[in-house]
């Protein structure tokens, strides 16, 4: 292990992607996962400008283009009547303004770029079946506590377990996450699978009243991942449990048969209970600071998860490079950080409950003002967040 590394709790995206930050910058780490191995479930996650800036940052920029389908457009169609509402176009006017594309790649293609790079770096320990269970610290370390392990002294940890992280748990003491009732099914499909008419280049949301479907294509357009959600009001959080496709057709009786074919394509669909929690402002205790879920665990509806816990390693790697004194480094990361990160967990929320999931009169808002949106405006709308890498605002 290197002399006094930074100690990073969690070997996801976001904490691989610290890792890799502070390597660019000659920070030596070592890299705590509590699974027996490195690895990402899930599927398909889409991935803003703002991504991409940060993937250069982290110097996995080739390697993360390489593995993302480029589409099109972002469409949003109306599940009810099964009709467009508007469309966002990707092209080389969204490219110019924002200097970068935007993609969907699967989550295990982006997480094995960031694995890679550390991997290949001395600077980067990677230790697996090693579980953190706290910290503690003096003025001068910070020291971790692991499950079967003796401990380990850095000079900083940082914590990106995720949505239940202990590290968390001990600083901010907030209990359980906040169970949102939405329930989200996945399905990764091959796409001779998918109905032709809807093989579109495309990331594309079907938005409906206490329900949706998002479809994109993944793999070099291989296999279209799946994504179905209905306001369940499920009291129990639940992760990657197999269920029947009559259970995930419930709840889409009302919805038109279009977007219904959707549903009856999928298969080996798995259900999630989606969890976030309220915005805080208390990040940081001392030597420790958390990162990614840990920090700001968000719904889906923002499409921005992996992009923020990126951001935030690369914010945190430019703070270390910036300020002398470590405890500083982690109070400016968390000033930097606090704001953009706690809107877009908010602004997650009421995507969810007015473009995604409205019903009636709200619906019909929805439709009228978007509908008139020209990508110009859409652009507009949308810079404050596909024009940061995490360290502008």
């Amino acid at each position: 292990m290197p002399d006094n590394p930074v100690i990073i709790a969690g070997g996801g995206i976001g904490g691989l992607a610290a890792a890799c930050g502070l390597a660019q910058k000659g920070i030596a780490s070592v890299v705590l996962e509590q699974a027996a191995t490195l690895g990402e479930i899930g599927a398909g996650i889409q991935i803003g400008p703002n991504a991409f800036h940060c993937f250069d940052y982290l110097g996995i920029g080739a390697q993360a283009r390489a593995g993302a389908v480029y589409i099109d457009a972002l469409r949003l169609m109306d599940a009810q009547t099964g009709r467009d509402i508007t469309s966002i176009p990707l092209d080389d006017a969204f490219r110019a303004r924002f200097k970068n594309p935007y993609a969907v790649v699967h989550r295990a293609d982006l997480h094995r770029a960031l694995l890679s790079y550390c991997e290949n770096s001395v600077l980067i320990d990677l230790r697996t079946n090693h579980a953190v269970t706290g910290y503690s610290q003096d003025e001068k370390t910070a020291t971790v506590q692991i499950r079967g392990h003796d401990d380990i002294t850095g000079r900083v940890v940082i914590g990106a377990e995720g949505l239940r992280s202990p590290i968390r748990g001990q600083m901010i003491g907030d209990g359980e996450p906040r169970i949102s009732g939405h329930t989200t099914y996945r399905s990764v499909i091959p796409t001779e699978q998918m109905p032709q008419d809807l093989r579109w280049n495309a990331a594309t949301l079907w938005a409906g009243p206490k329900c949706h479907i998002v479809h994109y294509p993944l793999k070099g357009g291989k296999v279209y991942n799946l994504v179905v959600t209905y306001h369940r009001d499920m009291k129990e959080a639940v992760s990657g449990r197999p269920v029947s496709r009559d259970e995930v057709m419930q709840g889409f009786e009302h919805i038109a048969p279009v977007a219904q074919q959707i549903i009856r394509h999928g298969s080996d669909w798995k259900m999630w209970v989606l969890c976030d929690r309220d915005p805080v402002s208390n990040w940081v205790d001392g030597r420790v600071a958390l990162l990614g879920d840990s920090a700001h665990p968000m719904l889906q509806y923002f499409a921005q998860g992996a992009c923020m816990a990126m951001e935030d390693a690369v914010c945190l790697s430019h703070c270390f490079s910036h300020f002398d004194s470590d405890t500083t480094a982690l109070q400016e990361y968390q000033k930097m950080r606090l704001v953009r990160t706690a809107r877009v967990q908010m602004n997650s929320r009421l995507i969810g409950e007015y473009i995604y999931h409205p019903a009636d009169a709200q619906a019909a808002v929805r439709n009228h003002v978007m509908s008139g949106m020209t990508p110009e405006q859409w652009y507009d709308q949308l810079a404050w967040l596909y024009g940061s890498n995490g360290i502008e605002n």
